[in-house]
C-alpha cells in the first residue's frame, strides 16, 4: 500500500491571508485563505484521495472514511482502528493568520462527550514563519477563579481594550516555535503567523474573547462565556512554549495520548521506523523528497498506511510527522 495524497480543503476566513496557496504551489483566485485542511475525517469535509502514482488506481476518488472502511487496520493501525473505528482521529492543517484570531478554549474529552457527544480537542502549533512582532496567545498570565473570569470577560471593552487581555499570556513567536495546547488552555493565533496545526478530530470551540471586534453588521461577535467557564484550565504554568532539540535530524516534539509528533530533517536519504502500530502523516514544510515511492514537496501532506509505515526517504526536505 503506497502513501495517499488528498485534495486540500481551502477555507476562506475573515482573518485569512495570502500565503497558503503560494506555499503549496497552487493557483487559486480564492481570497483570504485562512486554513488548508490537509487530512480530514470531519463530516462534511472528508478528504478525498487524489494520487498514489498508480495506473487506474481504484482508491482515487474515495473519501478518507471510505478508505478506512475498506482497509481498516491496514491503513490506520489495528490498535487505532479498534479505538476509533471508521473515524480518522486527527485533523491536519496549515493556517495563515493575517489578523488576530479570537481567544478560544476547547473542552476535554469528558466535558465534550457530556455536552456534545464527541471528543474534546487537544492540539499543537508549529510556527513555520512568523512576521516580526507576531504574537501567540496561550495560557494564563495570572491565576484567576471562574468567577473572576466571568466578571472580566463580560466587562465593557473600551477602545479595543478589555481587562481579560491582562490575564491571557502573550508570547512573541518565531520560526520553529512550538506550542502544545491541551484541552482547557486559553489560546489564540496572533496576526502574522503561518503555522502547521495537528489536533484531535473535533470541531468544538468556545469563543472566550474577541478583542472587542464587531461583525459585518456592527454587532459584537458571539462569545461562549458560560460554556467556556467550566472548560478553562485556570492554573498558571511556568512555560507555555515547548522546547525540542533542533540540531537532531529527527526530534520528538510532542508525545501525548492523542498524537506523537516529530520534526524530521533529511539530507540525501534517511530511513525512519517509528515502531508503532499506526499510520504516519507527513507534512512537508520545506524542500522535496520521495517517500515510499511518492513524490512530496513543500506544502503537501501524505498519509502513509500503517502496514507500510517504515519511511524510506530520498531528498532534501524538512517534515513534520504525526502518529498515534
Amino acid at each position: 500500500m503506497k502513501p495517499y495524497k488528498f485534495a486540500p480543503y481551502l477555507k476562506t476566513t475573515l482573518w485569512g491571508g495570502y500565503q497558503i496557496a503560494p506555499f503549496k504551489g497552487i493557483y487559486t483566485a480564492q481570497p483570504n485563505i485562512g486554513e488548508s485542511w490537509e487530512i480530514s475525517g470531519v463530516p462534511g469535509h472528508e478528504s478525498v484521495a487524489v494520487e498514489r502514482g498508480l495506473v487506474d488506481d481504484v482508491d482515487v476518488g474515495l473519501t478518507l472514511p471510505q478508505l478506512i472502511d475498506k482497509y481498516k487496520g491496514l491503513l490506520v493501525g489495528e490498535k487505532v482502528y479498534k479505538r476509533f473505528g471508521g473515524t480518522f482521529p486527527l485533523l491536519i492543517k496549515f493556517i495563515d493568520s493575517r489578523q488576530d484570531l479570537s481567544v478560544q478554549v476547547h473542552p476535554d474529552d469528558r466535558l465534550a462527550m457530556e455536552r456534545h457527544g464527541c471528543a474534546g480537542k487537544t492540539e499543537m502549533w508549529y510556527i513555520i514563519k512568523a512576521d516580526i512582532g507576531a504574537k501567540i496567545y496561550a495560557g494564563m498570565r495570572k491565576s484567576i477563579s471562574p468567577e473572576d473570569y466571568e466578571r472580566l470577560v463580560t466587562a465593557e471593552t473600551k477602545e479595543g481594550e478589555n481587562p481579560m487581555q491582562d490575564v491571557i499570556a502573550t508570547h512573541e513567536s518565531h520560526d520553529g516555535d512550538l506550542f502544545f495546547l491541551p484541552a482547557g488552555r486559553l489560546h489564540a493565533i496572533g496576526a502574522g503567523n503561518f503555522l502547521a496545526e495537528i489536533q484531535q478530530t473535533s470541531d468544538i470551540t468556545y469563543r472566550v474573547y474577541d478583542f472587542g471586534r464587531k461583525d459585518a453588521h456592527g454587532n459584537p461577535r458571539e462569545l461562549h462565556v458560560q460554556q467556556a467557564k467550566d472548560a478553562i484550565d485556570y492554573r498558571v504554568w511556568p512555560e507555555y512554549r515547548s522546547s525540542y532539540d533542533s540540531t537532531k535530524p529527527t526530534s520528538q516534539l510532542i508525545n501525548c495520548p492523542y498524537f506523537v509528533v516529530h520534526r524530521v530533517v533529511v539530507q540525501v536519504a534517511q530511513q525512519i521506523d517509528f515502531k508503532c502500530d499506526s499510520f504516519v502523516v507527513v507534512m512537508c514544510l520545506w524542500g522535496e523528497a520521495n517517500i515510499n515511492g511518492i513524490h512530496i514537496r513543500q506544502g503537501e501532506t501524505i498519509l502513509v498506511p500503517a502496514c507500510e509505515n517504515i519511511l524510506y526517504i530520498f531528498g532534501n526536505a524538512t517534515f513534520l510527522t504525526a502518529t498515534m
